[in-house]
């Protein structure tokens, strides 16, 4: 799938969130010695940095394909931006479900939900919440709300599906636009990439964190299939398509 999206996006990135219900320890001796552990398997994984309330390794981020890992609060997370295939990206997320949780004391009980994240870039020149909606909703009913001398101000489209009868496997399509204050009120718009993020999430609770790496291959397997099926023909190659009109 990562060759095919050569035409379509600037930047595609594959990130999970495995979210718990309490806080992460911040032992120092507990955090250094996951990093390390880390680092080892993935030895590009060479910056550690602090913020103010997250902790993060990292690889060289000015090149075009990195990766990062970091904790916050009570969400681990972990990401891979322009990997080279699928399968790269998911040894990382593997390998964070794999051996965080030893380190951190991470619980079957403490699980609230574990997400996959597919993000889409494509840079736009121009009006990007126009695009989106010249792309997606222009022609259908919502496209009769704006008539032909108003202005689009926001469009922002995003819409949740249960997968399952349970609702525990959800499914997220989100389009954003981040249009500054400034560009709408210049009428000059920077280039800047229209977003658009697939995420797959599982709700349900697990017994033994073994289970972790069986959700894991799950909340793949539909989202290369909902990106596939869904997401390409009917979201990104509209857009891609309506960028290349108006350049």
């Amino acid at each position: 799938m990562v060759n095919a999206l050569d035409t379509l996006v600037t930047d595609f990135y594959v990130n999970q969130k495995l979210a718990l219900k309490l806080d992460l320890p911040e032992s120092r001796e507990t955090l250094l010695d996951l990093f390390s552990r880390l680092k080892k398997e993935f030895p590009g994984l060479a910056n550690f940095r602090r913020f103010e309330d997250e902790f993060a390794l990292e690889s060289d981020e000015l090149q075009k394909a990195y990766s990062w890992f970091s904790l916050k609060g009570t969400t681990l997370r972990s990401g891979a931006v322009n990997p080279d295939d699928l399968g790269e990206a998911y040894r990382l997320h593997r390998t964070v479900l794999d051996i965080a949780p030893w380190f951190l004391s991470i619980s079957p009980i403490d699980i609230e939900h574990l997400e996959l994240v597919f993000g889409f870039d494509l840079e736009a020149q121009g009006d990007r919440d126009s695009i989106v909606f010249n792309a997606l909703l222009s022609d259908g009913p919502l496209g009769d709300m704006v008539a032909e001398e108003e202005q689009v101000i926001e469009c922002q489209p995003v819409i949740g599906i249960a997968l399952d009868p349970s609702s525990q496997m959800q499914a997220f399509v989100e389009v954003k636009t981040r249009t500054s204050l400034r560009e709408r009120n210049s009428g000059i718009f920077g280039r800047e990439p229209i977003s658009v993020f697939l995420t797959v999430r599982n709700t349900g609770g697990i017994e033994d964190l073994k289970d972790l790496g069986t959700r894991f291959a799950a909340l793949a397997g539909c989202a290369e299939r909902l990106a596939e099926e869904r997401v390409v023909p009917n979201i990104l190659t509209p857009i891609r398509h309506t960028i290349l009109a108006q350049s």
